[in-house]
Formats: structure tokens, C-alpha cells, sequence
């Protein structure tokens, strides 16, 4: 609790204290007079000062200036009592107003407590404390137990586990050893770590994290939009009808003026819009919090609002729906070359090779054979046949007297068999990418390689259409083949393959015409050629732990664990914040018009005016608040 909140206790217990007093000394005046107006002065003497403040400002048609005008008039009219109660529960309301706010800004505090506050570099052999964006690219900083990671990096020395629960959501912790790639804001939990900085502080995950959470407020949903336009015009209106109301019917009716002056103060005090000023902008934030707790960024209410009205879900394919990651899936010897053999010829055929799709090769082979390592002394020569693939002369020990049999081997397409006018192999039906293997004898087998679906994506894809996405489709520069397998086996509504950057931003135009008023389409990538088709669509979506800089930057929402399964969590966010929003927007909306009526009526006194106003802001908060969780 903070001291402002401490104090505001304090006073409305005082103010309570008297208010009881003055209500059990009625009658015996001036001394009920005094208590009301000592509690009065305890709840509420900020407020006719702040609409004072308000209107030296311009700005005159606020809640204190209502509240104020609405209690004076209380007051003139003899209803002390009244007007007492009136300032202490609209205190009362804004009390808990300022407690839902501090409760949703301590949530998005705890994911600004990932900034560092220094970093231990290592300069000249000795450990130095700096702040982190002193460190440069390069340097070496030393990361102990308990330490946040102040900079991204690579481990160059030590392992340890990483809390990256307020970066991801994730509250298993990350194993992490030499080699592998940290990242700032992370909490180093046991082993030492030496770390060599690849990106200056500015550029690092935490600041990029914190500047998408600063910013996130300032990119306002048509809803708050809505309510701020709303209050601006609804304010002065009810106003002047309350004018009329004291006005009219005394001077034209020749009725009393106590009587409507009291139903004019009643009428201000339940037409004070702070229910939905206050509760719809609390909801968004109570929202956008909520998302950051499970590692999911976004950068404004607005795109929150539009996750909630997804009709249409675009996707890259390699890195996002695909590991972007080969791995070899078949190995079909032919005649009487047992697998084993043949998958290791093919490393042996790859062995200087750094393509993606030999060191596939080579690492299918050292987990087939529990690690055994290839040793390059068995090869001769090597030849790269450019286009086609590898010819390697290898010798095999044991075989053809004393030096061993040589094996010219060829490792490659089907155009390096036509080359070597190898027959018999079969043309491949295969959509991934097949290796093709010979040696003098003739054709030894195939290898097929594939760039594997990701683990959850299919549980992602299955939430999209539990959560009422319509259409999934899928893009990519891949040939149209090989995408349109991948789409069939995670049953994907559409499939574009062949596309350049800007063949995947006229697609999403294309796809953009296509959905129902209403109704948006985000595209999910990961990579710098994303960034353009991200800035494009209703809701572009990064991944941002592989993502590229460029990828994160274009993006509305950022995946910090790269799971698309967090796009479905964002919907449900998203929808659950937008539907307390249309609650409060409704209740406190319907409430107030009724009451505002009744009490034009003379149906119902300044008490019912307060429940209209204060306890119609007290539910709505209350409702609000729900978001965060």
C-alpha cells in the first residue's frame, strides 16, 4: 500500500468518524452542522481546489468540478448530511480506483525489474562494476549467482541455470553452457558465468523489452477512444440539463426550488462518467499486463483489441512453423547396404561440407552411431561438383590388401548421377530434399532430408480453431510443393509458395480484402524478410527469442519464447479484457441512465444518485481488475 493510499484511510476514517457523529447529533444544531462539515473537509477539501486548479487550466467539465457544484448545491439547499456522504464515498470510489491502478502498474513493474542494474566486466585481468551500456561488443562480463545477465551474449566459460520466467513466462529455468547464446534480464541461478557481449545495451533484449512496455500506453484501443470522445461531449450535456432541470421547472412551473435544486445536484452527482473513464483504460492495462506475465508483448490496447478479433492467421513457414532446422527422416539403402552403412558413407561424403543439409547428415550419423567420431585421414581428395554435389575418394581400411580398397564416392542430386551416368535410381516422389548416393559399382541409396514441423505447433494450430480463427494459411519462398505438404500435414486452410518479401505483402493485401468488417488478420514471422508483411497486416506477431531485430521492431505483439502456442493465450487475453470492457461499458452506462431518470423524476434521492455514480465505479473497477489475472 502506498503512503498516498495510507493517508486517503486516514482521512476517510475521520471523515467517517464525524459523518456517524453528525448523523446521531442530528437535529441539535449548529452542532451537527460542524461534524458534517469537519467530515466533509476531512473526505473531500482536494476536490473544489482540484476543479479550481482544472478550470484555471481550461479544462472545466471534469468529475471534481461535477462533484464540487453537485455537493455545494447539496448544501445551499440544506442537505448537509448528504452532501457528505456524497464526497465521502466518491473518495471511497477513487480509493479503490487507485488501488486497481498501483495493483496493474506493480505487475508491469515486476517485468520492468529486469533491468540491470550494472554489470561486472573483466578489463586488464581485473573485475570492474560499470553501468551496462558502458560495456562495449566484445568485452567479457562476469555473471554470479543471484546476478541479472545485464547484456545479451555467449557463454565462454561456466554453466548454469537462467531464470527467464519475466522475459518468457516460462518458469522451468534455462541450462545453459559454453557456446550457447544468453540473453539479458535473465537471472543467473547457481554457476559462474562468463559471457562475451555481442550487442551493446541499447540494442539488448531487456532495453528493447522496456521500451515496448513504456510505449505500450500510448497506443489507445477504439475503445478507450471511444470513452475519452464519450466524456468530452457526455460531460457538458448533462451539465446543462442539470440547469434546466434546477432552472426550469421553478421559473416556468412556479415550483420549488429546493426541491429541483436538490434533484439538479442528484443529477450531477450520477452523471459523473468516472466508472468507464477510469475502469475501461484499467482494463486494457489490467490486460497488457496479464499478456507480459506470460512472456507476451504487445504495444499498445489497440493491438490487444485486434488480437481479440482475429478472423484470419497468416504465417511464415521456415523458423515459425517449421524449426528451419533439416533433419534427415529416411535412409532406403539399396540391395544389401544395410542403413547404417549407408548413412555413414553419405558423412563421409559430407565431411568438409558446412551446408545446412551435410551437417544434418553428419549429425544423424554421430547420434546412429552413439558419437563415434569421423576421422578425416580415411579421405584422399575431395572435389566439390558445383550444383551438383561432393565426389570423395575414400579409403576403406581392412579392404584390398595392406593399403585398403579406394572407394570413389558420390554424394549429391539427380543431376550428379546423370552426370556420372549412375542408373537405376528412382526419381524422387519425396517433397523434402533427397541425397542420392554412388560409388564405382553403381547406386548405393537415398536419403531423404526435411525441414521438421515444430513441436507444439499443432497443439497451436488446434487452439487457433477452438479459439474461432477462421482461415490458417500459410507463405513461404519455398517451392509451392514443398509448402503445400507442410500445410497438408498441419491441415492449413491455404498455402502460397514461391513468394519474395514482396510477393508475401501483396498476398496479405490480397488476403486483407478478404476478411469480414470487423474482423483482422495478423501475419506470424520470424525474420528480417518478415519485417515488411509484419508492419502490413491488422496484427504483425514476432517471435522474439530467434527473431530477428528487424522482425521484433516492425512487430505489434513479440513472442519472447518463440511458441505459437502464446498466440492463442494472447486471444484469450484479448477477449477476456474486450468482453470486461463491453461489461462496464454497458452496466455502468444502463445504471447511470436509469438513475439519472429516476432521479429527474423525483423517484430517487441524492443516496441512489451515489450508488449511480460511486458504486457503479466501485463494481466496474472491481470488474476491471480482473484483467490482470
Amino acid at each position: 500500500m502506498t503512503k498516498k493510499q495510507k493517508k486517503m484511510i486516514i482521512r476517510l476514517s475521520v471523515s467517517a468518524v464525524f459523518l456517524i457523529g453528525g448523523v446521531l447529533t442530528e437535529g441539535t444544531h449548529p452542532a451537527d452542522w460542524v461534524l458534517f462539515l469537519v467530515s466533509y473537509l476531512a473526505a473531500g477539501y482536494d476536490i473544489p481546489l482540484k476543479a479550481l486548479r482544472n478550470i484555471r487550466n481550461g479544462q472545466v467539465f471534469d468529475e471534481n468540478f461535477l462533484m464540487t457544484v453537485a455537493t455545494f448545491g447539496a448544501i445551499g439547499v440544506g442537505e448537509l448530511e448528504e452532501a457528505v456522504a456524497v464526497m465521502l464515498f466518491y473518495q471511497v470510489g477513487e480509493l479503490f480506483s487507485d488501488y486497481a491502478v498501483n495493483r496493474s502498474r506493480r505487475s508491469i513493474a515486476n517485468l520492468m525489474d529486469i533491468n540491470p542494474d550494472y554489470a561486472n566486466v573483466i578489463r586488464d585481468g581485473c573485475e570492474e562494476q560499470v553501468e551496462p551500456d558502458e560495456v562495449e561488443i566484445g568485452e567479457v562480463i562476469l555473471v554470479k549467482p543471484g546476478e541479472k545477465v545485464p547484456l545479451d551474449g555467449v557463454v565462454i566459460k561456466g554453466s548454469s541455470s537462467l531464470d527467464t520466467k519475466a522475459l518468457t513466462g516460462e518458469s522451468i529455468p534455462a541450462e545453459v553452457a559454453e557456446g550457447e547464446p544468453v540473453v539479458s534480464g535473465s537471472i543467473n541461478l547457481n554457476g559462474v558465468l562468463e559471457i562475451q557481449v555481442t550487442k551493446l545495451f541499447d540494442d539488448s533484449t531487456v532495453a528493447k523489452i522496456l521500451e515496448l512496455v513504456e510505449n505500450a500506453s500510448s497506443r489507445k484501443a477504439k475503445a478507450e477512444n471511444f470513452i475519452t470522445r464519450f466524456a468530452r461531449v457526455y460531460t457538458p450535456i448533462v451539465v446543462v440539463l442539470a440547469l434546466l432541470l434546477a432552472l426550469v421547472p421553478p421559473v416556468i412551473l412556479g415550483q420549488s426550488w429546493t426541491v429541483w435544486l436538490y434533484r439538479a445536484c442528484s443529477f450531477l452527482v450520477v452523471s459523473c462518467p468516472c466508472a468507464l473513464v477510469i475502469s475501461v483504460p484499467l482494463s486494457f492495462f489490467g490486460g497488457l499486463g496479464a499478456a507480459s506475465k506470460r512472456g507476451i508483448l504487445m504495444k499498445g490496447s489497440n493491438y490487444l483489441e485486434a488480437m481479440g478479433n482475429l478472423d484470419t492467421v497468416v504465417f511464415d513457414k521456415t523458423g515459425t512453423l517449421t524449426t528451419g532446422k533439416f533433419q534427415v527422416t529416411e535412409v532406403k539403402p539399396e540391395g544389401t547396404l544395410s542403413p547404417d552403412k549407408l548413412l555413414e558413407l553419405a558423412a563421409w561424403g559430407e565431411y568438409h561440407s558446412n551446408h545446412p543439409i551435410a551437417l544434418s547428415v553428419k549429425e544423424a550419423y554421430e547420434k546412429e552411431s552413439k558419437g563415434r567420431e569421423l576421422k578425416g585421414d580415411r579421405i584422399l581428395s575431395v572435389e566439390e561438383i558445383a550444383g551438383h554435389g561432393m565426389h570423395v575418394s575414400l579409403k576403406e581400411p581392412g579392404e584390398g590388401g595392406p593399403e585398403g580398397l579406394v572407394r570413389d564416392l558420390y554424394i549429391g542430386n539427380e543431376k550428379l548421377m546423370e552426370r556420372q551416368g549412375i542408373s537405376g535410381f528412382p526419381k524422387s516422389q519425396v517433397l523434402g530434399t533427397t541425397l542420392y548416393a554412388a560409388d564405382q559399382t553403381g547406386f548405393l541409396g537415398t536419403i531423404v532430408i526435411e525441414d521438421t514441423v515444430r513441436e507444439n505447433v499443432p497443439g497451436a494450430l488446434k487452439g487457433l480453431r477452438a479459439s474461432g480463427v477462421r482461415n490458417l494459411v500459410m507463405l513461404t519462398g519455398d517451392r509451392e510443393t514443398v509448402g503445400k505438404a507442410v500445410g497438408q500435414k498441419l491441415g492449413l486452410d491455404k498455402v502460397y509458395g514461391g513468394l519474395l518479401p514482396g510477393d508475401k505483402v501483396g498476398k496479405v493485401e490480397e488476403l486483407l480484402g478478404q476478411r469480414p468488417a470487423g474482423k483482422t488478420l495478423a501475419f506470424v514471422g520470424d525474420g528480417i524478410n518478415d519485417a515488411p508483411v509484419l508492419a502490413r497486416a491488422d496484427v504483425g506477431i514476432a517471435m522474439g527469442g530467434i527473431g530477428s531485430d528487424a522482425a521484433v521492431e516492425a512487430a505489434d505483439v513479440v513472442i519472447m519464447n518463440d511458441e505459437p502456442s502464446k498466440i492463442v493465450d494472447g486471444i484469450q487475453i484479448a477477449r477476456k479484457t474486450v468482453g470486461i470492457v463491453r461489461q462496464n461499458i454497458v452496466f455502468a452506462i444502463g445504471v447511470k441512465v436509469l438513475v439519472l431518470v429516476l432521479v429527474a423524476l423525483g423517484m430517487a434521492s441524492m443516496w441512489a444518485a451515489v450508488f449511480g455514480d460511486v458504486g457503479v465505479s466501485v463494481l466496474a473497477i472491481l470488474n476491471a481488475a480482473r484483467a490482470l489475472n
